[in-house]
């Protein structure tokens, strides 16, 4: 199982910036997908999970109305579209996944929101 995020940077307040994760090694299709971030000196938070067809999302309340989970199928890779960053979305963002009992995580995308 590999999960590589992608996308991240330096965007000012207000700003947006599209996540991917690309996954490989499993049956991407058959597992849910979710981003975790975390942010300096603190422990890991969960952001966004989206099921195995796409049709169904959930996300953590701070970024409800601001950030939207998708997923590509045929392209194993599930995207976290993120607009209307604010300075305490700055993280270091994970895609995770849980195969046969199992968690999976990427090496993390950086996300800085800074004027």
């Amino acid at each position: 199982v590999q999960l590589v995020e992608s996308g991240g940077g330096l965007v000012q307040p207000g700003g947006s910036l599209t996540l991917s994760c690309a996954g490989s090694g499993f049956a991407f299709s058959r597992y849910y997908i979710s981003w975790v971030r975390q942010a300096p000196g603190k422990g890991l938070e969960w952001v966004s999970t989206i099921n195995r067809e796409g049709d169904n999302t959930a996300l953590e309340g701070s970024v409800k109305g601001r950030f939207i989970i998708s997923r590509d199928n045929a392209k194993n890779t599930v995207y976290l579209q993120m607009n209307s960053l604010k300075p305490e979305d700055t993280a270091l963002y994970y895609c995770t996944t849980r195969v046969l009992g199992q968690d999976f995580r990427g090496q993390g995308t950086q996300v800085t929101v800074s004027s």
